[in-house]
């Protein structure tokens, strides 16, 4: 097959560190263009520098790396240390990062990418839309240089995970997530309702450490990081997988259901912002825009998950 040439945009963060792992472990399935880091989990500095550890351990040694936008659109920046601890990738060893981190600015990086492409690329949301709305905003000729957005975020069914209503990547930057669901450009969306099927369960993450190579080592010291910050009484057993829903996707399309969706976000309602109205009915009689995943077969994604991390050294 044809590798998908794609830009990731994230926000490292444990789960977008193991979304890159996985990708790592797909190299006939990813063409990694660049990386391009965002204000969410944690602050900028940090993402940026996450996204450069990812690299390595990935062994992308020619893949650029950049930071972007430090602050939501129009809000102030919310972050997620209660979840991913203080750097953001709590359970990797710290280190110095190899990876450089280029001068560009990750905005002006997406547009210079995406017109220099001969043929439309993919792009790999699991972070707050900032970046990406941003780019659309400046140059709005790169839509047609974008064949799909593949993101994390969102949630209808069940419910939110920042606010009552609102998951945390559309919450952080509600404006930026409608500006993006707005654009016409095709999107494959991988909300709460989907992730929280795909958890780690104690059995799982021992399966990930038994594989005994370095990176599955680390990947399983995340995913225990992770799951002792889960609140007590959490109906998850075990941490919940959202960004690698998005890989596992590229990597084998028929783990999920999907259903073609009206798909818009609310950034006004002082209670609701960052909420996701995905109409699957047409109720609100406005043209699907997006295709918004519903279920997931999950013991065939964990198998995928363990076949590509065993694939790393």
């Amino acid at each position: 097959m044809t590798p998908h040439r794609v830009i990731v945009d994230c926000d490292p963060g444990q789960d977008d560190f193991i979304n890159l792992m996985l990708m790592a472990g797909a190299p006939e399935v990813f063409d990694v263009v660049a990386v391009t880091a965002v204000a969410g989990n944690v602050g900028l500095a940090l993402t940026a520098n996450n996204a450069r550890l990812a690299c390595d351990w990935a062994g992308w040694a020619t893949v650029p790396v950049y930071a972007g936008c430090a602050a939501p659109l129009m809000r102030g920046l919310a972050t997620a240390e209660h979840v991913h601890g203080t750097t953001g990738v709590e359970g990797l060893p710290p280190a110095e990062p190899a990876t450089p981190l280029e001068e560009t600015h990750a905005v002006t990086a997406l547009i210079h990418c995406l017109r220099g492409e001969t043929a439309p690329i993919t792009i790999i949301a699991t972070g707050p839309l900032t970046n990406i709305a941003t780019a659309l905003i400046m140059a709005p000729d790169i839509t047609d240089r974008i064949a799909q957005i593949v993101l994390m975020g969102g949630a209808r069914a069940a419910g939110g995970n920042i606010t009552p209503s609102a998951e945390f990547n559309m919450a952080v930057d509600p404006h930026a997530a409608a500006r993006v669901a707005d654009s016409s450009i095709p999107l494959v969306v991988f909300g709460l309702d989907v992730t929280h099927q795909l958890c780690m369960t104690p059995e799982r993450r021992a399966r990930i450490r038994a594989i005994n190579q370095p990176v599955a080592t680390v990947v399983a010291d995340m995913l225990d990081a992770s799951a002792r910050r889960l609140p007590a009484g959490a109906s998850h057993d075990g941490p919940p997988l959202h960004d690698p829903c998005t890989a596992l996707y590229l990597i084998a399309p028929e783990l999920f259901e999907l259903s073609s969706c009206a798909l818009a976000v609310e950034t006004d309602s002082p209670l609701t912002y960052g909420h996701t109205s995905v109409d699957l009915h047409g109720v609100t009689e406005r043209s699907p825009n997006a295709r918004w995943a519903t279920a997931i077969d999950a013991p065939a994604a964990f198998l995928h998950i363990e076949d590509r991390l065993a694939r790393l050294t």
